[in-house]
């Protein structure tokens, strides 16, 4: 399918369904697929850190990408995420992509060696001139250790393969700086990562959320979305009320920063939807915290 200019709207970022180290819970991803398609999702962003991306292998990467995009049909816009700490893979899951169907890939800055500003605006350049498809820029310092910081963004706007950012830097500050110089490219996507902020960017210019919690509960996103993009703030923050008890609900099962994907996956695995097997080197939840998990879907009315 091909990219919508801005493309707007929830963008879910997949968990990646495992049944084994290295191995894909095909029956589980095709539940997933339509469990978020029936939530009205505008598309489906895989390989992203919800999707635990770096801890999998190339060959189940691919995989993934290939039964994405032939489960998708279409119906959405597939992105891909092909972040490496080597340029040459990086390249080399994009064109992939590009053989399977997929409408966009999105990059983060290489997390090994620190690149200072200059030389990650050499690396986009780069990368740029290899891409058979749209890039975005995918800001997470949290995890990468490097920001595309601003200036580097005003100097994309010069480069025609560039189509956003998604921003989960958690810098309000930043996001509307990127609203700011965005309005130099309209047909540019300026996109937030955490579910906690998209109803305020999406009210104050931006296009839309990457929202882990959209893999449990898609429709509520998009009902949240449709109200911010509407402006009406009435409904927008009753939305994004049960946003925030979705969120604050599943994301604290667990002592440690993994707990927001094993319980995003723990959660699904209780809707019945896939396995919640993680990559390592993490481990699914015990009993007492999937018990845990259990307890608060049935508060947020998800199981009965």
């Amino acid at each position: 399918m091909s990219l919508p200019q801005p493309l707007r709207g929830i963008i879910p970022p997949l968990v990646t369904p495992l049944s084994g180290r290295d191995t894909l819970d095909v029956a589980g991803l095709e539940r997933l697929i339509e469990h978020l398609l029936s939530g009205g999702v505008h598309g489906l962003f895989i390989l992203g850190t919800t999707g635990e991306a770096p801890s999998l292998s190339y060959r189940l990467r691919r995989e993934l990408i290939e039964r994405t995009c032939q489960l998708v049909k279409g119906r959405v816009p597939v992105l891909v995420g092909i972040t490496d700490t080597a340029f040459v893979e990086s390249v080399d899951l994009a064109r992939y992509s590009a053989d399977q169907g997929a409408s966009a890939v999105v990059t983060a800055p290489p997390y090994y060696f620190p690149a200072a500003p200059p030389e990650l605006m050499e690396y986009i350049q780069d990368l740029v001139e290899e891409m058979p498809l749209p890039l975005f820029l995918y800001n997470m310092p949290g995890l990468t250790k490097v920001s595309f910081e601003i200036d580097l963004v005003r100097r994309a706007l010069d480069m025609p393969g560039i189509c956003g950012v998604k921003d989960s830097s958690c810098d309000m500050i930043y996001f509307h700086r990127l609203i700011e110089v965005a309005h130099q490219r309209p047909e540019w996507s300026i996109l937030v990562g955490p579910e906690e902020l998209t109803a305020e960017a999406v009210l104050l210019g931006g296009h839309g959320g990457i929202n882990g919690g959209a893999n449990l509960h898609p429709s509520l996103y998009v009902k949240m979305y449709e109200a911010a993009a509407a402006q009406d703030l009435q409904r927008t923050r009753e939305l994004h009320r049960q946003v925030m008890s979705l969120a604050g609900s599943i994301y604290t099962v667990g002592r440690h920063k993994s707990a927001i994907i094993k319980g995003i996956k723990c959660a699904l695995s209780l809707l019945g939807i896939c396995d919640d097997q993680v990559a390592e080197p993490f481990h699914r939840f015990n009993p007492p915290e999937r018990e845990l998990i259990r307890e608060r879907l049935t508060a947020l009315g998800l199981i009965h």
